[in-house]
């Protein structure tokens, strides 16, 4: 695998002449045949977000910036396998390119990376990515989805789901909140605004229940810049009940601490799990849009059925 500064040697530059040679097309899978690749990194702090960018006019999957999970995981406890299944939802609203005579499409994009994949994909490199396909001509739609699923199924080391989101759909886009009994009106004082599981506790009693609480008062800060990230945060579990204040006192201690939305939420599964052993559970953030992309992360027992990818209001 070439390295980020290798790759950058090897720049696509078209005519804008349209393909008239198949060998003129833009090929997904081209990392392997001299073409820039996406680049690999031991932490954050060497990739775009945070840096000064110029932004691209041509496609060039080596603007694509991977991060492993591996080290936020063992912070975590967590080794090898996960003991959650899941993925993260990205949404993307500002993709364009040129068709083969050269007229811009736009769609949407979503991007649907397992939980068990052993990278992530830095936000800023992606935003890049998408953007240097504005001035690349494609013969079609489906072409610019075969380059996407295999550029980001490199860059993240597993298969990346897609779905290419036409105009002819934009009207099926709903939007609704997160179901499940509201924590934020509970009145409760709060002083704590690092994480802290300690704050976490089940309610009095043995008995088993099946309930759905949801906040949106979770907030946590990017690592690298330290602007705001907010979101609305599902949880559903089966098991001892959770304390609700406590539960929301623990939620807001997110609200300094420094992380990506994806290590966000495997957090809050640990905890809550190491807590109170709920027999199921599933967490799902829908984190605000930034760029033209938000990420919605979940996490939940093995065997639990994914969520629906519905915007909520504030994205």
């Amino acid at each position: 695998m070439k390295s980020r500064g290798a790759a950058a040697q090897h720049r696509f530059s078209y005519a804008g002449k349209g393909f008239s040679q198949h060998e003129n097309l833009p090929r997904p899978g081209f990392y392997n045949e001299g073409f820039p690749a996406p680049s690999y990194a031991m932490t954050s702090s060497h990739g775009p977000l945070g840096r000064p960018a110029a932004y691209p006019d041509r496609y060039d999957a080596g603007l694509l910036f991977a991060i492993p999970r591996a080290d936020n995981r063992a912070s975590l406890g967590i080794e090898g396998v996960p003991p959650f299944a899941g993925a993260d939802i990205w949404n993307a609203y500002e993709l364009s390119w040129l068709d083969a005579r050269g007229k811009p499409a736009v769609a949407m994009a979503t991007l649907t990376v397992p939980a068990d994949s052993p990278r992530i994909v830095e936000s800023k490199s992606l935003k890049l990515y998408l953007n240097s396909f504005n001035q690349t001509r494609w013969p079609g739609p489906e072409r610019v989805a075969e380059a996407l699923r295999e550029d980001l199924s490199t860059a993240t080391g597993a298969p990346t789901g897609i779905d290419l989101v036409l105009p002819a759909r934009f009207g099926q886009r709903r939007i609704a909140e997160l179901d499940g009994i509201c924590l934020d009106g509970l009145d409760v004082d709060i002083d704590a605004y690092a994480p802290d599981p300690g704050l976490l506790r089940c309610a009095a009693g043995d008995g088993t229940i099946g309930e759905t609480l949801m906040s949106r008062l979770l907030k946590s800060n990017c690592p690298v810049t330290g602007q705001p990230d907010w979101a609305s945060v599902q949880i559903r579990y089966t098991g001892r009940p959770l304390d609700r204040a406590a539960l929301l006192r623990y939620l807001v201690s997110f609200r300094s601490h420094a992380e990506f939305h994806e290590h966000c939420v495997e957090r809050l599964y640990m905890d809550i799990m190491a807590a109170c052993r709920p027999r199921t559970l599933a967490v799902y953030a829908r984190y605000t849009r930034r760029g033209g992309l938000d990420i919605n992360p979940w996490r939940a027992t093995p065997g639990s059925p994914a969520p629906g990818n519905l915007s909520t209001p504030r994205q």
